[in-house]
């Protein structure tokens, strides 16, 4: 299946489900302000197109700062469970930021990403993988040996350039920019977005 149809199906469980989506992953992080643990969910109360497995992503912001972004690579929980545990893990989890604080709550943005499946990609060569990435479209994954490290769509804003964009996530799996072996792998996805902001309007975006 081609990534652009994968995109397809993902803008309708956006349009249809985003919204409940957005509500649990803001309840996680009210519950976990209260309890100091994510929401638990009963996934006979909801549909079932996202108590499957799903992959996702929760980014929060305060003012356009990044305030703490956790997510799962690949599907390996239902959607529901996925978004509550990551919402909770980015507010709290986020090593590189201090928990979030009570007084921070109504400040906070909120972005959901859901991932489509990873679909490999075949190259002969590092110019010939730049030459088939598609700047503003693929999510990226790369790995060699233990270094592994992904990229969201949203990533291209800031890196347009597809040599930058995989530098940087070189960088990013602990990789040298130069490096390349025959046994480096490279998966591209796609993925779509839907924001919470702090006054309450909800923005369909690109992740």
């Amino acid at each position: 299946m081609e990534p652009m149809s994968l995109t397809k199906a993902n803008t309708n469980l956006i349009e249809r489900f985003g919204a409940t989506l957005l509500e649990i992953a803001a309840k996680s992080i009210d519950h976990g302000l209260e309890k100091d643990a994510p929401l638990k969910l009963s996934l006979e109360s909801f549909d079932p197109e996202i108590a499957t497995v799903g992959a996702s992503f929760v980014t929060l912001e305060i003012a356009g700062d990044l305030r703490g972004c956790i997510g799962s690579a690949t599907a390996w929980r239902p959607l529901v469970e996925d978004v509550a545990e990551n919402a909770f893990a980015t507010a709290f989890c986020d090593n590189r930021f201090t928990p979030l604080k009570v007084v921070e709550r109504k400040q906070l943005d909120i972005s959901l990403s859901i991932l489509t499946p990873h679909q490999q990609m075949t190259f002969s060569s590092e110019d010939d993988l730049i030459a088939q990435l598609r700047p503003g479209e693929d999510g990226l994954v790369i790995a060699d040996g233990p270094w592994k490290a992904l990229f969201l769509p949203v990533v291209w804003e800031s890196l347009s350039d597809p040599h930058d964009f995989l530098s940087h996530l070189k960088d990013k799996a602990g990789l040298k920019p130069g490096h390349w072996s025959d046994s480096f792998t490279a998966h591209r996805f796609a993925a779509n977005a839907i924001t919470l902001t702090a006054h309450g309007e909800i923005i369909h975006t690109k992740a």
